[in-house]
C-alpha cells in the first residue's frame, strides 16, 4: 500500500553537523516518525530525527542540511491525512513536539504567541482562562499542533462562520530553506507593508520555510451555542437543507454532516444508537445572543424541515448537544476501525453540495467501494472516507479509482481537490489538474526563491 520516496543525500557528514543533544538515529524511533496518518501515502526512511527545543537548534539543523544537500521534513503531531509529513529516504525529520510553550496571551491586543508544538486544544483552554478564544478547531484538535495547523491551513467545525487558520495567523518567525532566520507579518490589528508572506506560508506544507514561533489572532470567548439537530433519509436531502440555510442568509457557527455509514461505525464503537432513528444527521450550532439566537435556530430548523428532514429540532439538552458534536469528532477514528481508510477532502460551492453528495454515492456504487461521508457541510467541504479490507488488492484498485473520480467531479462542479488537508503526496496528480500551468510556474518560482536547493519537504505540493 505504501511506496518509497527517494533521496541520494549523504548521511555521515550531515549527522556530525546536527545538534547532538536533540538528535537520534535509532531505527525504531525513525520508523515511528517516518509518516503521518495518511496510510495510503508513500514514505521513505529518514537518516535522523531532530527534536529541537529552540529556534537555534532548528536553524542549525536546516543549515547543516542545506550545506550537505540533505532533505528536511518537518512534522507536528503527525495527524496529517495527505502524507505531507512523510519522510523521504535519507532525510532529516524535524519534530517540533518539544517546542510546546505558550509564550504570551495578550488580552488587550487579543493575540497569542506560541511555539509550533503547542497542541490546538491546549491553546484554546489557555485562551478560555483569559476570556478569549482561538476559533480554528480541526477534528484532531485534541492532539494536532499549531505548527501542523499552520502548515496545512487547517479548518474545522467552526470555519463556516469563523474562518480557517490563515484568517488568524498574524506573524511567523521562520527558518528558510537556506537556514536564514527572519520574521514575517506583524502583531498590529492592521498592516499592509509588502506582500502577504504570512498568508503565503500558511498552507505551504513545510515546503517554503519552517515556523519556529507563531502569533495568532484571538476573539472574545464564544457564547454558549444553541444546537440544532436534523435527521434525513438521504445525503442529498441533507445537502439541500444546507443550501437552503445558506440561501436564507443564515450563518451557523457550525453545520456538520454524518452519513449512515459514519453513524453505524460510531454506534459499533461507542454504542450511541445514532443510526437507530437516522440515515443522515445534520448538526448545526448558532452562537448568536439572546432572542435573535433562538430565532436563528428556529429558522435553521424550518429550513431542515422544508428540505425533507424526517425530524428536526432545537436541542434543549446541553449534554446531549455536546455528546452529538463529540460523536462528530469520533467519526473518523470510528471508520478507521473498519479497515484501511483513504481520506478525501474536496470542497465545492454550497449550491453544488447536493450534486457532490449524490456523485459520491454514485461513484461508491459504481466502483463497488465502501464510502462513509462526513462533511463540514456549511462550507461545502466533504470528507468521503474510502474503506478497504487490508490486503485486498482489488479493493485498493477500486478505491484509488474512486478517490480520483471524486476529485474530478469536485473540479467539474467548480470546487477544489482539497479544502483543508493539503496536497502532501496523495493529491499531486489532482493538483496538476486543478492549477493552470502558469500558476504552477509561479509556485515553482516561489519555491526556488525560498528554498533554492529544494531541501524542504521534497516531493510535496509541486511536481
Amino acid at each position: 500500500m505504501t511506496g518509497t520516496l527517494h533521496s541520494t543525500a549523504p548521511s555521515t557528514a550531515v549527522l556530525a553537523a546536527l545538534p547532538a543533544a536533540c538528535t537520534t538515529t535509532d531505527p525504531a524511533v525513525l520508523d515511528a516518525y517516518s509518516r503521518d496518518q495518511a496510510s495510503w501515502a508513500p514514505h521513505g526512511t529518514p537518516v535522523a530525527l531532530v527534536r529541537p527545543t529552540t529556534a537555534d537548534e532548528v536553524q542549525q539543523t536546516v543549515r547543516a542540511c542545506y550545506d550537505h544537500h540533505v532533505p528536511v521534513v518537518a512534522r507536528g503531531a503527525g495527524t496529517g491525512l495527505a502524507g505531507a509529513a512523510n519522510a523521504v529516504d535519507g532525510a532529516v525529520v524535524i519534530s517540533f513536539e518539544k517546542m510546546n510553550r505558550i509564550k504570551t496571551i495578550d488580552t488587550l491586543e487579543r493575540y497569542a504567541v506560541v511555539e509550533p508544538g503547542v497542541v490546538n486544544d491546549d491553546l484554546r483552554a489557555a485562551c478560555a482562562a483569559e476570556g478569549l478564544w482561538y476559533p480554528p478547531d480541526p477534528a484532531s484538535s485534541h492532539w494536532s499542533t499549531l505548527g501542523g495547523n499552520v502548515a496545512t491551513n487547517a479548518g474545522g467545525l467552526c470555519c463556516v462562520k469563523y474562518g480557517v487558520t490563515r484568517d488568524y495567523v498574524l506573524a511567523l518567525d521562520i527558518v528558510t530553506g537556506t537556514g536564514e532566520r527572519t520574521q514575517v507579518g506583524r502583531r498590529t490589528a492592521k498592516g499592509v507593508a509588502g506582500y502577504d508572506l504570512v498568508g503565503l506560508l500558511t498552507g505551504s506544507e513545510g515546503t517554503l520555510a519552517l515556523a519556529t514561533e507563531i502569533t495568532v489572532r484571538l476573539r472574545p470567548l464564544q457564547t454558549p451555542p444553541t444546537t440544532i439537530i436534523g435527521s434525513f433519509d438521504s445525503t442529498v436531502d441533507a445537502g439541500n437543507a444546507v443550501r437552503a440555510v445558506a440561501r436564507a442568509g443564515l450563518t451557523p457557527a457550525a453545520l456538520e454532516l454524518m452519513d449512515r455509514h459514519c453513524l453505524e461505525a460510531i454506534d459499533r464503537w461507542k454504542r450511541m444508537d445514532l443510526s437507530t432513528d437516522a440515515n443522515v444527521l445534520l448538526l448545526a450550532r448558532t452562537d448568536t445572543l439572546g432572542d435573535s439566537g433562538i430565532e436563528e435556530a428556529d429558522a435553521i430548523v424550518q429550513r431542515f424541515t422544508d428540505s425533507g428532514a424526517t425530524w428536526a429540532t432545537r436541542s434543549s439538552d446541553p449534554d446531549e448537544a455536546e455528546a452529538l458534536f463529540a460523536a462528530r469528532k469520533l467519526a473518523y477514528p470510528a471508520v478507521e476501525r473498519l479497515g484501511n481508510v483513504l481520506t478525501e477532502d474536496v470542497c465545492v460551492p454550497k449550491d453544488q453540495l447536493p450534486a457532490m453528495l449524490a456523485a459520491v454515492e454514485e461513484i461508491a456504487h459504481r466502483n463497488d467501494t465502501y464510502v462513509a461521508t462526513i462533511a463540514h457541510a456549511g462550507d461545502g467541504n466533504l470528507h468521503p472516507l474510502i474503506v478497504t479490507t487490508p490486503g485486498d488488492a482489488d479493493q485498493e484498485t477500486r478505491a484509488r479509482r474512486a478517490f480520483e473520480e471524486i476529485m474530478d467531479v469536485a473540479l467539474d462542479l467548480g470546487g477544489t481537490i482539497t479544502g483543508e488537508h493539503g496536497i502532501g503526496t496523495l493529491k499531486m496528480a489532482g493538483l496538476a489538474r486543478e492549477l493552470p500551468t502558469a500558476v504552477q510556474q509561479m509556485q515553482t518560482a516561489i519555491k526556488n526563491a525560498l528554498d533554492p536547493r529544494g531541501i524542504l519537504n521534497p516531493g510535496k505540493v509541486l511536481q
